[in-house]
């Protein structure tokens, strides 16, 4: 392992090791000493990484009374099988690991969904209570569902440049990694002009409350988890759970296109690998 502090090659595994069992290494050109945590995150936390990845993911997926089941099929309603009944098996008390680590989950599932995106997007925005202060969460899907990309602004529009919304498509078209053909809204006047500016005349804007009614429905989504937790209380955090809340539910998502079955069974192993496939992600990165 190359030393943190200046790069050098010339390290030192010890026979000592951390409270939490990391190796610690010595750098022979700079005497520094160091472990695998140093310099990311998890330095200072007193949990293994791979436990608080794991409780911040079950935060995001799942409501403080709901249980966890490997299947990833939503259990029932149950206090005494819900998430802190799960932590405590870790010495994890309920005000353990939140949202400060969900951008590192963001972040991994992001650059996954690059150029996988379709060409025909759907646009809209929902609410979202920040310190008693509604907020607009923008949102867009492609016609199959997938996730395109989400936002949450303390503002609807501020200016005729289309503020936030220019960022929103600005966000959208780089994380896609190519624009649409076409952009589906409810028909709000500050939309066409952000559409024209940051995605370009060419693309087709359509205007229709009814066609517009797949992304109203997709946002049951983030409601769902959202009311239970009647609101957040910092705007950063707010932000950093709906981007990451977004982006894992699309992660887990089976379904490839509109109204697709999937047997249960599919279901249940679709789950438990990207699982594995993501906490691996998290692990090395």
């Amino acid at each position: 392992m190359n030393c943190l502090n200046c790069s050098s090659s010339t390290t030192i595994q010890l026979s000592r090791k951390t409270s939490l069992g990391y190796p610690v290494f010595r750098c022979s050109s700079c005497r520094r000493t160091f472990n695998e945590r140093t310099d990311t995150p998890f330095n200072h936390l007193q949990f293994p990484s791979d436990i608080v990845m794991l409780v911040v993911l079950w935060r995001l997926r799942y409501n403080r009374y709901k249980g966890y089941t490997a299947c990833g099929i939503w259990p029932r309603c149950s206090w005494c099988a819900g998430l802190p009944l799960h932590m405590k098996q870790y010495g994890i008390g309920r005000h353990g690991p939140r949202y400060a680590h969900a951008p590192l989950i963001t972040e991994q599932l992001r650059s996954r969904r690059r150029g996988k995106g379709g060409r025909s997007w759907y646009a809209d925005e929902t609410y979202i209570k920040v310190s008693g202060k509604w907020c607009y969460l923008y949102r867009a899907i492609d016609r199959n569902g997938n996730l395109v990309d989400s936002m949450l602004s303390e503002h609807r529009d501020m200016d005729l440049a289309g503020y936030p919304l220019g960022a929103f498509f600005a966000g959208a078209k780089e994380v896609v990694g190519y624009k649409p053909t076409r952009v589906t809204t409810d028909g709000h006047d500050s939309y066409p002009r952000a559409i024209r500016r940051v995605l370009g005349r060419k693309v087709v804007h359509r205007t229709s409350r009814y066609l517009n009614n797949r992304i109203e429905q997709d946002h049951r989504g983030i409601k769902q988890r959202y009311y239970p937790m009647r609101g957040f209380g910092n705007f950063d955090s707010a932000s950093r759970f709906c981007q990451a809340f977004d982006e894992q539910r699309d992660y887990f998502r089976c379904r490839t296109r509109s109204k697709e079955k999937v047997p249960l069974p599919e279901q249940r192993r679709l789950f438990r690998q990207r699982f594995g496939v993501l906490q691996y992600l998290l692990m090395t990165s």
